[in-house]
């Protein structure tokens, strides 16, 4: 059983893994629907993450008779991380604990806990910067990066907290969390979509074939210290700064992200590693060949009913028809393959340009 804003991509990595999931996500889109035993539409928003108050009811109803192995949460969860706390009292949890979620999100305990380490992280405050040139604005607990603005276009909101920016470029480390111990899937390099309101929108990201020998084992060993800390378990990820002033942590998820659709195959299938971890058995982390890229496309301007439409091939999180999309809300995951990373990424890119000349055929 899988909860998260959107569940599309647990689902497809549960039926490579050979499970039927049931799904209880914001959108049920069409290829989550095709993907799933059963679904479940929860209330809530993008911005303002997973509503609640009602999410036992609902996952009870979608359960059913059925005995899950396992239920997993996706995004949605990381600004309540009590409701985790709910969750597993009901179900059988396969994750980070609530603990674990406030010790690694809370943008204080965070901070605090790299400069223990000797991990290096931005600078953060709460108050107001006396020179806000240089500095960014997050929400504690926000995913997706539409959140995050330059501190001089956006007042001090309640919830949000003053970051430090790096320069650099951004990089992500899928891995997998048991007994005190982070091993390292792989490395992918993110990419921003800005918009006129979000200018650090999550875009993409491509997984790279090849990456620093010394930076991956400076993470590795951040991620470590990291793991044993706070007691990560499973499938997690961390972004990270690349620069001129070297690798700087940026956060840390700890869950499945955004980068499971470039990482999980059918001959890879993450989620038995996943469930292997939680559970303290054996695991084993794959080997890939080539590359692989995914990327949201968004509309740019509100569309009050989405027509059925064919989806081009090699995308994903399909829009159901009759759904109303406001502008910048995404429209669909476009993915890509090639043999290098600069390819892939350079193919995913072209395709989200093609997917949105698509929309504009359509909607003339």
């Amino acid at each position: 059983m899988i909860a998260a804003i959107s569940g599309r991509s647990l689902a497809a990595a549960a039926r490579r893994a050979g499970y039927r999931p049931l799904v209880a996500d914001l959108f049920c889109d069409c290829d989550t629907v095709a993907l799933s035993e059963r679904t479940a539409r929860l209330s809530g928003s993008i911005s303002q993450g997973i509503d609640c108050e009602k999410i036992i009811g609902i996952l009870s109803r979608l359960m059913g008779d059925e005995k899950p192995a396992a239920l997993l949460y996706g995004s949605g969860f990381e600004r309540q991380p009590e409701v985790i706390d709910a969750l597993g009292r009901v179900f059988p949890l396969a994750g980070n604990s609530a603990d674990t979620v406030r010790a690694i999100k809370d943008p204080a305990n965070l901070s605090q806990l790299c400069r223990s380490l000797d991990i290096p992280h931005p600078a953060i405050q709460f108050s107001l910067p006396e020179k806000p040139e240089g500095w960014l604005t997050k929400l504690g607990g926000g995913a997706g990066g539409s959140h995050v603005r330059p501190v001089a276009t956006m007042p001090a909101l309640p919830g949000y907290y003053f970051q430090k920016r790096m320069s650099g470029r951004s990089i992500s480390a899928l891995f997998l969390a048991q007994n005190g111990a982070a091993r390292i899937i792989g490395v992918s390099r993110q990419w921003s979509s800005p918009s006129p309101t979000s200018p650090f929108r999550y875009g993409g990201a491509v997984r790279l074939m090849r990456f620093d020998r010394q930076k991956k084992m400076q993470m590795g060993c951040w991620l470590d210290k990291l793991t044993r800390h706070c007691g990560l378990v499973g499938l997690c990820s961390a972004d990270f700064i690349d620069g001129s002033e070297g690798l700087h942590l940026i956060e840390i998820n700890p869950r499945p992200g955004a980068t499971l659709d470039i990482f999980d195959t059918d001959s890879a299938p993450l989620l038995i590693e996943h469930l292997r971890a939680v559970r303290g058995e054996r695991i084993e982390v794959p080997v890939y060949r080539g590359a692989a890229a995914a990327a949201i496309a968004y509309t740019s301007r509100s569309i009050s009913c989405f027509p059925d439409v064919k989806w081009p091939n090699l995308t994903a999180d399909h829009q159901r028809p009759g759904s109303a999309l406001g502008p910048g809300d995404p429209v669909c995951t476009v993915l890509a393959h090639a043999r290098s990373a600069s390819a892939a990424e350079r193919a995913v890119k072209r395709r989200v340009n093609q997917v949105a000349q698509h929309w504009k055929e359509e909607f003339q």
